[in-house]
């Protein structure tokens, strides 16, 4: 916890907060449509749901840019590689056991959905030999996926016949037979996450440049990126498997347009996100207000946040379900869905997600003071 750059834990803190909104959507809206299907959904539900796509994106990149200053502070490769493959091993171990119970409040292991922390861990893993090239190599080889991999869209996993498992897991989401019984769901290919890590760890140099010029330089690299989104997405040619289209009115228009593939990340889905996330950077750097404080306490222990407030949303949606007069067994099968006539209107789960913030920042204070005493290597990973 210790030499830790204020504002990027101020800025994974705020993506971080907006990420439960996504979840306790899952967990508590009313509605059974996906929020970003333009023939059923409103404005609302369509923007709660894209708030929430700058998570992923941020909290990758971000993560690329913890392992820069990982790299650091030991000055040593070696231990900078040992730290991230073992670190992803852990992810990945707590993605299958804590983080599936999490969800589904079963043991059956009917289905394991592979999420943020089986993509954290992969990248890690992949990192942990990246690193070792240099660092033109390594921001040449994260363009080159992020730019690059929509060209790959057309090529299916059925082409590959028994290894189409192998592209699921680099690029096309699908389920994976893992035994007679049980599947994985690959909801995050890695192939742009990679190259999304490994520009976040090629940013973190401009940290180490003087405030002034790194703002300016956040600033500036945003702007281009948020210009490079409109006028990709504007040409609708290249950059999204899915073009925009004109709909019933201007602003149903503007919701196609900004309706981006994130299953995986289209080239216009990072560079949306992404580029406003560095605007937002900029200006973060340079403040140092109570708000700052608030986001920190999040920001500093994003691996605890996760996984409480994960718990607490799904053992709240378990006792409202029962106190609206569902049975148990219809909230320990998450994902499937949850049942006709359980849950909120939008405003309920707006209601709830501040429910749910307020909750976890006692909690994240007093973990946060804890890695701050703490000498542990344990919690090192923690």
């Amino acid at each position: 916890m210790k030499n830790r750059i204020a504002s990027l834990d101020v800025l994974r803190g705020v993506i971080m907060v907006i990420m439960a909104l996504d979840h306790v959507r899952d967990f508590f809206s009313n509605v059974r449509f996906s929020p970003t299907d333009l023939a059923l959904t409103t404005p609302g539900y369509f923007f709660t749901r894209w708030i929430t796509h700058f998570c992923a994106p941020v909290f990758v990149f971000l993560a690329g840019t913890g392992a820069f200053f990982y790299g650091v502070k030991e000055n040593s490769l070696t231990q900078l590689s040992r730290f991230l493959w073992t670190r992803g091993v852990v992810l990945i171990a707590i993605e299958v056991t804590i983080m599936y119970f999490g969800t589904a409040f079963n043991l059956h292991y009917n289905i394991i959905v592979l999420l943020v922390f089986w993509l954290i861990g992969c990248c890690m893993i992949v990192m942990a030999a990246l690193v070792h090239l240099p660092v033109k190599w390594i921001a040449a080889i994260g363009i080159l996926l992020i730019v690059g991999h929509n060209a790959l869209d057309s090529i299916g996993a059925d082409k590959f016949g028994a290894a189409g498992v192998v592209w699921m897991i680099l690029h096309q989401p699908g389920i994976v037979p893992v035994t007679a019984n049980v599947n994985a769901l690959i909801a995050y290919p890695l192939i742009p996450w990679v190259g999304v890590m490994a520009m976040g760890y090629v940013f973190g140099r401009v940290f180490q440049l003087e405030p002034a010029r790194r703002q300016k330089i956040m600033l500036q690299l945003g702007i281009g990126l948020v210009v490079a989104f409109i006028l990709i997405r504007a040409v609708n040619i290249y950059g999204d498997p899915v073009p925009w289209s004109s709909q019933k009115n201007g602003l149903f228009t503007l919701l196609s347009f900004l309706n981006t593939n994130k299953y995986p990340p289209s080239l216009s889905f990072l560079l949306m996100t992404l580029g406003p996330a560095l605007i937002l950077l900029s200006f973060i750097d340079k403040g140092n207000g109570k708000l700052h404080s608030f986001f920190q306490v999040y920001g500093r222990v994003p691996l605890f946040y996760y996984v409480v407030h994960f718990y607490l949303i799904h053992l709240f949606a378990l006792i409202v379900g029962v106190g609206q007069g569902f049975k148990v067994h219809d909230f320990v099968q998450f994902p499937n869905p949850f049942p006709v006539g359980y849950g909120f209107n939008l405003w309920g789960v707006y209601a709830v997600w501040m429910g749910i913030v307020v909750v976890m920042y006692p909690l994240c204070k007093w973990y946060g003071n804890l890695k701050g005493r703490s000498n542990s290597k344990l919690l090192s990973y923690l």
